[in-house]
């Protein structure tokens, strides 16, 4: 009779163990497109500023009339990372002795060039440099450091960001990798494999600010978290079932 009623819940507990282990975390599997054309690596890439953006305006020997400064020692990091302005709805910033500037649409080199026509009245040969804060992307899943990252270079990669992130975790799916971007008011998505070293370097594709980077897990990490929680309970069960045999002999 023991026999008959442990090989049902031995059974049971084996499937749901299987049933587990196949199961995978997917937070992007809604009614995105998947496109790899959108994510092509394009060497003049420019970051186009939008509104809410933090803008620094730095002007060569000339702190009176920029906001923060790259080129004044007087300055450290924190300090210049706390003088910004932020790009309004209607896409404009204040600028010192102009008043409202539109730049919102521009890229930073668009910027600096329009900007330095306006300078040009007051300032001879003005060099500037516009910079914004709050470039970032989402790095999210199976890396050692998740969350938002500051892209501090115009040009930046998927193993840029991987590497910034502490490398990939143990469990990461290296060939599912997801590349998210927001195109208006929707969203592309490009899946990278990351496993095969004779095309690492084609599919070190581009990063953009707002993208996010998604790094699912493997199925063995599901088995693994799922297998504990049950062997556990299910020893406790086989000894339990040992130890009425040995009872009812």
């Amino acid at each position: 009779m023991l026999k008959k009623k442990t090989v049902p819940i031995l059974s049971v507990i084996a499937v749901f163990i299987m049933l587990c282990g196949c199961s995978s975390q997917n937070l992007f599997n809604s009614k995105m497109a998947s496109s790899k054309e959108f994510f092509d690596y394009n060497p003049r890439l420019e970051y186009i500023i939008k509104k809410d953006d933090k803008v620094m305006l730095s002007i060569w020997d000339h702190d009176d009339l920029g906001v923060g400064s790259l080129y004044n020692s007087m300055y450290n990091s924190n300090e210049v990372f706390g003088k910004w302005m932020m790009v309004n709805d209607s896409g404009i910033i204040n600028i010192p002795k102009f008043g409202p500037f539109k730049i919102a649409g521009l890229s930073t080199t668009q910027a600096e060039d329009s900007l330095k026509l306006r300078f040009k009245k007051i300032i001879v040969n003005p060099i500037l440099e516009v910079r914004i804060l709050n470039k970032e992307i989402i790095v999210m899943g199976e890396v050692k450091t998740s969350g938002k990252q500051l892209l501090e270079k115009q040009n930046n990669t998927l193993l840029d960001v991987i590497a910034k992130a502490g490398d990939l975790d143990i469990y990461a799916n290296k060939k599912k990798i997801k590349v998210i971007r927001k195109f208006g008011n929707y969203s592309k998505f490009v899946t990278i494999n990351l496993t095969k070293m004779d095309s690492t370097l084609s599919q070190n594709i581009q990063v953009y600010p707002g993208d996010i980077v998604y790094v699912p897990s493997r199925g063995m990490k599901v088995w693994e978290k799922n297998s504990t929680s049950i062997i556990y309970p299910l020893s406790a069960i086989i000894s339990s079932l040992v130890l009425l045999k040995s009872i009812n002999k």
